[in-house]
């Protein structure tokens, strides 16, 4: 109870000096409980939509290739109209219903801008269905009854401001379809970004599929006292299986229960949200690393302002093990109250996440707020575990402290031993470290040298962490001869109190260094991604012009292939189909790799290296390309046959005239046949559509080509065209944009390092009280007073900058040596951001010392030298 009562007083004695600390513990545990809550929102968001959207039964085309049976027809696949009288026989079958529905269309508004969804969610459009009364319901209108109409979601309608009587557009692989808004119909449960277009069912088979009496999907409904899995078994006898079987899958179709078709959706939108949820615990697990650094640092600090206190218990009868256990129960309390009050601030940000990505587009309502009771418990026993851990250093130091302390001065005297094991072993884990990123450099696959290069930043970012003591005593020496000394006594004053205690500028700067080392490794990594990006884009790319769509697995329709052919300017167009086909090598192996149709311009569109044959013959006759590590596999040589079935199509015996070379980023592994071979084989209805085009211009008319190339496909908003520039410029978009996430991110770990370096300096300010009522009594004025405290904390940031700075630098180097063997040829290093984060670091530490030094300035001089 003695101990309770002593750590309690201790606690509140000192609330002030520990609320910064358990700042560090909030905003750690709360990056922890609001990524939870936000992805069990959106996982109960997701499970309530599916739950509600899918019928007792759903019968579907069995597939193997997605969407249209094979990449890029644009078209899903489909059951024959035939079908529903079949199920509709089925005893137990209440009703069955034929639905379509395409995710391969385009719909643009009257000022011909996309109204589908920008963040990845799908565009649905089909016909409108009883099944559809689940999950909408109409507000305003009525549903389509005809081929010019149609009716859309209202979250579309409202974030587009489309109302009824506006006109649309439905842009298929069919063909381009004008709609009139006859009908507004609202999600019962969150939508969570999709746009949703109906047609009535005539209209759908038509301008979906190209065909009446076809469907993509059957509704089935159960009698009463139906199971669904009774109703399914009966549904797929009738079909022609017998028995659905542990797939699900009868015959040419697939089966599924309400349950188990939620549960494939939730499956697919799962492991999206596993990545992203994992991810954004491992940033929290960055901020909790350097919340440690703040925890050890304030304990430290309280313990030695407490030396000549803890003297005196111990003169009085306190045990070593109530020592510790009183600073442990301290930090109990500090870890308990930090937690609380995170999991709370969790909750919080997780509502502004919702709010965040709902204003980007993905539709998350508070009313499927989930904080499931796992969530607290998990962010308390995290917050109290990692600051009992941080704790228990400064603790032991504690209970080691001698009665005799008591008739000395605050402070406990610098252990010259473990001192130089804390050297010693700094500098073997750092050179092991900096030694396995050197191996990783130099190993001959990538996947052998991804382990040499975890164990390298892991070792080289501890042994850094232990050495920081002995690298503040050089490096602070240097940077005030820099920084410092021209500010005369005022700097030399501030030089010597960064030097007072090395350990504690360490740590200190160790917390900064940690953020700003991943900072510095990701951008030299995006930098060189980039940087090699373009420079292959250079070497290989002979197509002036680049046309693909905007919106993913929209194929290029005709009518649009046809308006680029017909361009003034352009001196060839190259069509590129990607066709599913098995490969029978030589050796008798089948393989499911698929080739590359194209047109023989493509051999000038993209240069690529061959290690044997020429790739102009591999558009010959019957003949193909294949990449060489598959030749090297197969034991593949130029004049072999290879046997290629489509899987759409017939079979081909085509001749290997030419082996590419697999040293590259862009078409890596491809194998090439002529487009007109392709289609001697695969039928012209089953034919994969164009997913990307490219075009050359006629010498001299490159900027008449370009512009003319944007006008022939003004109609088609889907569709990007770009030059080389176009096309590097968005790579780099791309490459920035998902580099401000991660930097984002980290943001939360350099708040919490930018705490600690307030806290070190608040509790110096109060460690020193006695020295500055001294310094002010002697001459030195309150702005000279905090312009040290200022400098302090500036050279303590550069010096965790330089750490930091130089760690990451070292990473991303090593990494950039073995991405080299995936293609990432270039190393580039973004001087500018590095310069621009050193000098940032400094006006961190001017932020940093405002308050410590406000604090300072304001102490009375008589109490300050009189305190004890």
């Amino acid at each position: 109870m003695t101990v309770v009562k002593t750590s309690m007083r201790n606690f509140f004695a000192h609330k002030g000096r520990m609320a910064l600390s358990a700042v560090a513990v909030l905003l750690s545990v709360a990056f922890v409980s609001g990524t939870l809550v936000f992805t069990d929102t959106m996982n109960t968001t997701f499970d309530k939509l599916f739950a509600v959207s899918s019928p007792d039964v759903t019968v579907s085309p069995k597939s193997s290739g997605g969407e249209g049976g094979q990449p890029g027809t644009g078209k899903p696949d489909t059951l024959p109209g035939s079908t529903v009288a079949r199920v509709g026989a089925v005893a137990g079958v209440k009703s069955v219903e034929g639905a379509v529905s395409s995710q391969s269309v385009t719909v643009v508004n009257a000022e011909n801008k996309n109204v589908g969804a920008t963040t990845g969610a799908p565009t649905f459009v089909g016909n409108w269905t009883r099944n559809d009364l689940r999950s909408m319901e109409i507000t305003s209108g009525r549903a389509p009854r005809g081929p010019t109409e149609a009716m859309i979601d209202a979250d579309t309608a409202d974030k587009h401001h489309i109302k009824i009587g506006d006109e649309l557009r439905a842009i298929a692989v069919t063909g381009t379809f004008p709609k009139k808004i006859t009908g507004i119909a609202a999600f019962k449960v969150t939508n969570p970004g999709a746009t949703v277009l109906y047609l009535d069912t005539a209209t759908a088979q038509r301008e979906l599929l190209g065909a009446p009496g076809l469907f993509t999907q059957l509704y089935v409904t159960a009698d009463a006292g139906v199971s669904d899995t009774r109703l399914k078994q009966d549904v797929a006898a009738a079909l022609g299986a017998g028995t659905a079987g542990t797939a699900g899958k009868a015959g040419p179709y697939k089966l599924q229960t309400q349950k188990e078709a939620a549960d494939a959706n939730r499956s697919d939108v799962g492991s999206f949200l596993d990545v992203m949820k994992y991810a954004m615990l491992g940033f929290a697990g960055i901020a909790f690393l350097v919340g440690i650094f703040l925890i050890v640092n304030t304990f430290s600090m309280l313990v030695a302002q407490r030396t000549r206190e803890i003297g005196l218990m111990r003169a009085l009868g306190s045990s070593r093990k109530q020592i510790n256990r009183s600073v442990l129960f301290e930090a109990v309390l500090l870890g308990v109250f930090g937690s609380v009050a995170g999991v709370a601030a969790g909750v919080g940000l997780a509502v502004g996440l919702m709010k965040l990505m709902s204003a980007t587009g993905l539709e998350l309502s508070t009313g499927d707020l989930t904080v499931k009771w796992t969530t607290p418990a998990i962010g308390l026993v995290l917050g109290v575990v990692v600051t009992v851990v941080a704790a228990y250093i400064p603790a032991r130091r504690a209970a080691r402290i001698s009665p005799m302390a008591a008739l000395r001065d605050a402070g406990t005297p610098a252990d010259g031993r473990a001192g130089l094991f804390r050297g010693v072993l700094g500098l073997l884990l750092t050179a092991a470290g900096g030694l396995s990123l050197v191996v990783a450099t130099r190993a001959d696959k990538a996947a052998e040298g991804s382990l040499f290069l975890g164990v390298g930043v892991v070792f080289t970012l501890i042994g850094f962490v232990v050495i920081g003591p002995l690298l503040a005593g050089g490096l602070v020496r240097v940077l005030s001869a820099v920084l410092l000394r021209v500010f005369g006594p005022v700097g030399r004053l501030a030089e010597r109190n960064a030097l007072r205690n090395p350990r504690r500028t360490g740590a200190t700067g160790a917390a900064l260094m940690i953020g700003l080392a991943l900072v510095a490794c990701l951008s030299v990594v995006g930098s060189s991604m980039v940087a090699s990006a373009t420079d292959e884009l250079d070497r290989s790319v002979g197509a002036d012009f680049i046309v693909q769509p905007s919106v993913p697995n929209t194929p290029i329709v005709p009518k649009a292939q046809a308006a680029l052919e017909r361009t003034p300017g352009i001196e060839h167009v190259t069509q590129y189909r990607m066709v599913d086909a098995k490969l029978t090598s030589p050796d008798g192996r089948v393989e499911d790799e698929g080739v590359i149709a194209a047109d023989p311009t493509y051999a000038q569109d993209l240069r690529r290296e061959t290690v044997a044959g020429e790739l102009s013959a591999a558009y010959g006759k019957d003949a193909m390309s294949v990449g060489d590590t598959y030749a090297k596999r197969h034991g593949v040589k130029v004049g072999d046959t290879m046997k290629v079935a489509f899987r759409a199509g017939g079979t081909a015996e085509l001749r290997v005239a030419a082996i590419t070379s697999d040293d590259t980023s862009i078409d890596k592994g491809a194998m090439y046949i002529n487009l007109t071979t392709a289609e001697k084989y695969v039928p012209a209805a089953k034919m994969p559509k164009n997913m990307i085009m490219f075009a050359a211009a006629q010498d001299g008319k490159e900027k008449e080509a370009y512009a003319a190339l944007k006008k022939s496909l003004a109609e088609y908003p889907q569709y990007k065209v770009q030059n080389q520039t176009d096309f590097k410029q968005d790579l780099k978009d791309q490459v920035s944009q998902l580099l401000n996430i991660v930097y984002g991110l980290l943001g939360l770990a350099i708040v919490v390092a930018v705490l600690g370096v307030v806290n070190t300096l608040a509790l110096s300010v109060v460690e020193r009280t006695r020295e500055i009522g001294l310094l002010r009594a002697i001459g030195l004025s309150r702005r000279q007073l905090r312009r040290m405290i200022r400098l302090e904390s500036v050279v303590i940031a550069v010096f965790g900058a330089l750490l930091g700075l130089g760690l990451g630098l070292g990473w991303g180097t090593a990494a950039q040596k073995l991405l080299a063997l995936e293609g990432l040829g270039v190393l580039e290093i973004p001087w500018p951001t590095i310069a621009g984060v050193f000098v940032a670091s400094a006006f961190v530490g001017l932020f940093a010392a405002l308050i410590p030094a406000f604090r300072a300035g304001r102490m009375n001089v008589l109490n300050a030298i009189a305190s004890d």
